[in-house]
């Protein structure tokens, strides 16, 4: 479209007299209830998982806690070679409480509860 046609376009829009007021979908107030419901939902969120953190980390100091406890005086590689040698037991743990509620078995492998084995099968094909 060239200058003049644009110009004229306009001319002929601004002579239609149309109103170019818009109105909202929603008011101040609809949206400052939705922003609050959000901001809410994440705060439960994060609550959720500073939860769920501190019951994953308090088994993690738990361990150490006992082992310091046991061991007076053990060093920073004593506790550190402890986390190591018992962390196929934790994990075993860990596992057993996750069975059935996040992860199933099949054989000697682990799918989450949601994938049904044969579709790992159909997706390695």
């Amino acid at each position: 479209m060239s200058i003049s046609e644009f110009i004229q376009a306009m001319v002929e829009a601004g002579l239609k007299k149309f109103d170019a007021r818009v109105e909202p979908d929603e008011s101040h107030r609809e949206l400052r209830e939705q922003r609050n419901d959000i901001k809410d939902e994440l705060e439960r969120a994060r609550d959720r998982i500073d939860t769920l953190e501190d019951r994953l980390h308090g088994t993690e100091r738990e361990t150490i806690r006992t082992y310091v406890e046991k061991n007076p005086g053990a060093t920073y590689e004593d506790v550190t070679q402890h986390i190591i040698d018992t962390a196929p037991d934790r994990v075993n743990g860990h596992l057993d409480a996750l069975q059935g509620d996040s992860i199933e078995t099949v054989g000697d492998r682990y799918y989450p509860a949601t994938m049904k084995p044969q579709e790992e099968v159909a997706d390695a094909a």
